[in-house]
């Protein structure tokens, strides 16, 4: 497949824009390893190694296998603070490229992160916490716009993206119902320096989810997903058909495992496949998608 670039990614030295976003409990380093192959970034959060000794092994793994670049996400503020100091500590030490952060101020990290030569992503929903993240002094902001899977913003990704890079002066990358080369094409029409795919990602064969959980995405339409705060507090996209009794909050941590998040990109997933597959259809798409478009 013909590579194609952005400031970002030639930065980055992937072969292609685009990022397998983080996902709660299911990414894994297996995608990562996959990802880096196939000449995209992965990304996990450092939650999904239930203990720093378990992320060590992790990035002990990934080192011996791939120098290429792959990114770990950091929930500010949802980490306990014990961990979160464990976690930067392992990221500095096996020097990740890519940090990205979450749910918290991001400015210590960018230091930190800076003094290593990694550089930092952070997302957002809105304008002022890209603003605030942007003089925290962050590589790039992620849009997380209307139809993500996870915690996602209001804001649809036509608007969002255009509005935060008018406003910012570093990278904008795209995120929400990001499932095709097409969509890629539309993100960087947009402004986008990077494609955001996490439901796209769900349906592979390395993703941690389980069988039922990836057939569930195969066969959801974008009507099969609600908005809900009543899971974790904070408004997210879940498949509705994992929802028990409606989307009602539960207090059994455990029940996370059952509960399966999606976003409006489950309209153009139609098999499980393996990442090196799953790249090259959708960068066939996007050579498609471009040559196909008005002259």
């Amino acid at each position: 497949m013909t590579a194609f670039h952005t400031p970002l990614s030639r930065r980055l030295g992937l072969r292609y824009p685009i990022v397998a976003a983080p996902m709660f409990i299911i990414s894994n380093k297996e995608m990562l390893l996959a990802c880096a192959e196939a000449g995209i970034m992965g990304a996990m959060p450092s939650l999904n190694a239930r203990t720093p000794e378990a992320l060590r092994a992790d990035l002990e793994w990934l080192r011996a296998k791939t120098d290429k670049p792959f990114a770990i996400n950091m929930t500010i503020g949802l980490t306990p603070p014990k961990r979160l100091i464990a976690d930067v500590a392992l990221l500095e030490e096996f020097e990740v490229p890519v940090w990205i952060t979450s749910y918290g101020n991001p400015t210590e990290y960018v230091q930190r992160a800076h003094a290593k030569g990694a550089t930092v992503f952070h997302d957002v929903i809105n304008l002022r916490h890209a603003q605030k993240a942007a003089a925290a002094g962050v590589d790039a902001i992620i849009g997380v716009g209307a139809g993500a899977g996870g915690h996602a913003g209001r804001i649809t990704p036509f608007a969002l993206i255009p509005y935060l890079r008018e406003h910012l002066s570093v990278p904008v990358i795209a995120a929400g119902a990001i499932s095709t080369g097409r969509q890629i094409a539309a993100s960087f029409a947009l402004g986008a320096e990077l494609a955001y795919m996490g439901t796209r990602f769900i349906t592979s064969t390395e993703c941690g989810a389980q069988a039922e959980y990836k057939q569930m995405v195969v066969d959801a339409t974008p009507e099969d997903i609600v908005y809900t705060d009543q899971v974790s507090g904070v408004h997210a996209n879940f498949l509705k058909a994992s929802l028990p009794d409606g989307g009602e909050p539960t207090q059994d941590a455990k029940r996370w495992k059952d509960i399966w998040s999606a976003g409006h990109g489950v309209a153009e997933i139609t098999e499980v496949l393996s990442i090196e597959r799953i790249v090259d259809d959708i960068v066939r798409e996007y050579h498609d998608a471009v040559a196909a478009l008005p002259r």
